[in-house]
Protein backbone atom coordinates (compact mmCIF):
# COMPACT_ATOMS: atom_id res chain seq x y z
CA UNK A 1 0.00 0.00 0.00
CA UNK A 2 1.30 3.30 -0.90
CA UNK A 3 1.28 6.37 1.18
CA UNK A 4 0.90 9.90 -0.46
CA UNK A 5 2.13 13.19 1.11
CA UNK A 6 -1.21 14.59 2.02
CA UNK A 7 -1.42 11.25 4.24
CA UNK A 8 1.99 12.07 6.07
CA UNK A 9 0.52 15.87 6.44
CA UNK A 10 -2.54 15.07 8.36
CA UNK A 11 -3.21 14.40 11.62
CA UNK A 12 -6.23 12.56 13.26
CA UNK A 13 -8.21 11.85 16.86
CA UNK A 14 -8.01 8.11 17.41
CA UNK A 15 -11.15 8.48 19.28
CA UNK A 16 -13.52 10.96 16.89
CA UNK A 17 -11.76 10.68 13.49
CA UNK A 18 -11.02 14.03 13.42
CA UNK A 19 -8.83 15.00 11.14
CA UNK A 20 -6.75 18.19 9.84
CA UNK A 21 -3.08 18.93 8.56
CA UNK A 22 -0.55 18.93 11.63
CA UNK A 23 0.03 21.88 13.25
CA UNK A 24 -2.93 23.30 11.26
CA UNK A 25 -5.15 26.12 13.70
CA UNK A 26 -7.93 23.70 13.71
CA UNK A 27 -5.99 21.93 16.65
CA UNK A 28 -6.43 22.92 20.22
CA UNK A 29 -3.01 22.91 22.57
CA UNK A 30 -2.94 22.53 25.88
CA UNK A 31 -0.33 22.59 28.64
CA UNK A 32 -0.20 19.31 30.71
CA UNK A 33 1.91 19.43 34.17
CA UNK A 34 4.73 16.82 33.98
CA UNK A 35 3.74 15.95 30.09
CA UNK A 36 4.43 19.73 28.81
CA UNK A 37 2.55 20.63 25.11
CA UNK A 38 -0.34 18.16 24.00
CA UNK A 39 -2.30 18.61 21.06
CA UNK A 40 -6.14 18.09 21.76
CA UNK A 41 -9.05 17.62 19.53
CA UNK A 42 -11.46 20.61 19.27
CA UNK A 43 -14.56 18.44 18.20
CA UNK A 44 -14.29 15.68 21.56
CA UNK A 45 -11.42 16.96 23.59
CA UNK A 46 -9.18 13.68 23.44
CA UNK A 47 -5.50 13.70 23.25
CA UNK A 48 -5.46 10.74 21.84
CA UNK A 49 -4.20 12.16 18.63
CA UNK A 50 -1.89 10.66 15.71
CA UNK A 51 0.36 13.96 14.81
CA UNK A 52 1.74 14.29 11.63
CA UNK A 53 4.01 16.97 13.08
Amino acid sequence: MASTRATHDRSRCRNCGFEAPGGDDDWQRIEVPKLGRMTQCPDCESTDVITSR
